[in-house]
C-alpha cells in the first residue's frame, strides 16, 4: 500500500503514458535433453510468469510511486491483451486501451532453462489507418486530465503520429517526455526532453572520442531538434543532462548491478512523476537518478516504491 497522501505529495501528481503496451511473458524450466527431432534442446516448462512490458512497464513505474497514471496504448482483442488488462489493474494503472480487431497484442515470449534464455519469439501486428485517428482523437480528450506526457517509443506502430501528438501537447502546455527508438529522431521535433542512452545516442550522432566532443554532439542534436533538454543515461557513468545551460553530470550511485532491463523504462517515468509534482529538472534528474540505481539492484522489469525512493520521507 501506498503511504497517507499527507506522506506521498507525489499522489497529486498525474502522468499520462503513451506508446507502444506490451506483455512479457516468461516460460521456465529445465533443458536435459535434446530432441529426436531436431538437434535442439526439449525444455520443460515447470513455471510461467507474464509481466508488463514497454510502455505499459513506464506506466506501472509512474504508478509504483503513487501517482495517478494513465496508460494510452492499442491492442488486440485477445488472451494477451486480456493479461495485459489485468496486470494494468494490479498495478493501478488506469487503462485507456484500444482493443482493436485483427491486431496482436505485441507479446515477447521468452523460454529459459535454469535461468538462461533459449529462445524468444515475438508477436505483433502494426495498426492501419483508422486504428491510429481513432487513438490520436483519444490522445487528444485525455491531455487536461494530466499534467506530463511519456511517449514511450518501442517502434511498434503505437507512435507513428509522434510529431502530431508532440505539437498536441506542447500546444497544451504539456511537457513531453520522450524514451527514443531507431536512428531517425527527427520526428522528436520541440519535445521538452528526450532520454536516450549511450548507444542509442551514438547510433544518431555517432561516436564521441571524449566529453567535449560528447558535448557538441549532444547539443547540436538538442538545438536541431528544438528540444528543451537531452538526458543521456550512462549507466555506470551516472547522467548527464543536456541544456541551454550547459551540461550537468550526476554520478551514479554505487550499488551491485543485477539486472539492467527496464532501467530506462523506470528512469524515464520517475523523471515525469518528478516533474508533474512541480519539481525542478535538476531535483526530478537526481530522483530518476537514484531510482535507477535501486531498479537494477533488482532482478527482471522491476519498479522503485516511494519508501524506497524517500526513505526518510520527501525531502524536495
Amino acid at each position: 500500500m501506498y503511504q497517507e497522501e499527507v506522506n506521498n505529495p507525489l499522489k497529486q501528481s498525474s502522468v499520462l503514458v503513451v506508446g507502444d503496451a506490451m506483455l512479457d511473458r516468461y516460460w521456465f524450466g529445465d533443458a536435459s535433453r535434446i530432441s529426436p527431432e531436431a538437434p535442439v534442446p526439449v525444455v520443460r516448462v515447470t513455471r510461467t510468469e507474464d509481466r508488463l512490458g514497454g510502455a505499459a512497464n513506464v506506466a506501472r513505474n509512474a504508478a509504483s510511486l503513487g501517482a495517478r497514471t494513465s496508460l494510452l496504448a492499442m491492442i488486440g482483442d485477445d488472451e494477451a491483451g486480456n493479461k495485459l488488462m489485468n496486470l494494468l489493474e494490479v498495478a493501478h494503472v488506469r487503462p485507456c486501451l484500444s482493443r482493436m480487431q485483427g491486431i496482436a497484442t505485441t507479446l515477447k515470449l521468452r523460454i529459459l532453462a535454469r535461468n538462461q534464455q533459449m529462445l524468444r519469439t515475438d508477436f505483433e501486428s502494426i495498426p492501419d489507418g483508422l486504428a491510429l485517428d481513432q487513438h490520436e482523437s483519444r490522445y487528444a480528450s485525455l491531455l487536461p486530465d494530466h499534467e506530463v506526457v511519456i511517449l514511450s517509443d518501442y517502434g511498434k506502430g503505437g507512435l507513428e503520429r509522434i510529431a502530431s501528438m508532440i505539437e498536441q501537447g506542447r500546444a497544451f502546455g504539456r511537457k513531453i517526455l520522450i524514451d527514443p527508438k531507431g536512428d531517425d529522431y527527427s520526428k522528436y521535433k520541440n519535445a521538452s526532453v528526450i532520454t536516450p542512452n549511450k548507444s542509442e545516442l551514438a547510433q544518431v550522432v555517432g561516436q564521441w572520442r571524449n566529453e567535449d566532443d560528447l558535448f557538441n554532439r549532444a547539443q547540436n542534436l538538442r538545438k536541431e531538434l528544438n528540444l528543451e533538454k537531452l538526458l543521456l543515461t550512462r549507466s555506470e557513468e551516472g547522467m548527464t543532462l543536456f541544456d541551454d545551460d550547459g551540461a550537468w553530470t550526476v554520478p551514479a550511485q554505487a550499488r551491485e548491478v543485477f539486472d539492467v532491463s527496464g532501467a530506462g523504462d523506470t528512469v524515464i517515468a520517475i523523471l515525469g512523476v518528478m516533474l508533474a509534482s512541480g519539481a525542478d529538472w535538476k531535483t526530478a534528474v537526481l530522483c530518476a537518478n537514484r531510482a535507477g540505481s535501486i531498479v537494477v539492484g533488482k532482478v527482471g522489469t522491476a519498479t522503485v516504491t516511494f519508501e524506497e525512493l524517500f526513505p526518510n520521507g520527501y525531502q524536495f
